[in-house]
């Protein structure tokens, strides 16, 4: 609560701060994580990463993804999860998920500004950007579905699995009835996780090259 009474209004605790206040992480020596909505104008201080996050900030008919935890201003768990993407090793990301999950907690990833559903599919831009691939439409109808990525000359779709866009009997079956229709009509369909993405890209990207390949 010091930390980020430090900071003033809009302050919040953030990242393995968060997690560990959320009891999906056990607390990380070092400096304590805060967030505030801006870029400019503060300071860091002994004993505190300082996280500066526009997207923290209050916007009209936006719903900010902060709240609170025993009376600490703190990082929603869905935003906790996203944070601690690139700021702790991916396994204990996945202890994180793992625990908010036991606990019944929400992981529906927050709004973004572009045409993507999901913060995984976002990664996924991003993954085709670092390693060379061909840019893809994004959530595009083919026939009656909607593929996450769509290399349509090659006619090869990519779909982004995660927990929380795809748990339960009926998105399961949805998702292999799709598949099956996709390939019925001469489409290529991979299927990535995101923790394929941040443990084997090397191995996911040369996938997707292969498929291109095969289809030119």
């Amino acid at each position: 609560m010091a930390a980020v009474l430090a900071y003033g209004e809009g302050a919040v605790l953030s990242h393995g701060s968060a997690a560990a206040l959320w009891g999906l992480l056990r607390p990380i020596s070092g400096p304590i994580d805060v967030s505030v909505p801006t870029r400019a104008g503060l300071q860091g201080r002994t004993g505190i990463r300082l996280h500066r996050c526009v997207s923290l900030a209050s916007v009209r008919g936006v719903r900010r993804p902060v709240t609170a935890r025993n009376r600490i201003p703190v990082t929603t768990p869905a935003r906790t999860i996203e944070d601690l993407r690139g700021a702790v090793a991916p396994w204990l990301r996945r202890r994180a998920i793992r625990q908010a999950e036991i606990a019944g907690l929400s992981l529906y990833p927050v709004a973004g500004g572009d045409r993507t559903r999901s913060d995984l599919e976002r990664d996924f831009l991003r993954f085709c950007r670092r390693h060379d691939l061909p840019s893809p439409e994004v959530n595009v109808r083919v026939g009656r579905w909607t593929v996450d990525f769509l290399w349509r000359a090659e006619r090869v779709a990519v779909e982004t699995d995660s927990f929380a866009y795809h748990r339960g009997s009926i998105a399961f079956e949805d998702d292999h009835a799709r598949d099956l229709d996709l390939r019925a009509h001469g489409y290529d369909v991979r299927r990535f996780t995101g923790r394929q993405l941040d443990e084997n890209p090397a191995q996911v990207a040369a996938d997707i090259r292969d498929a291109l390949a095969r289809a030119s």
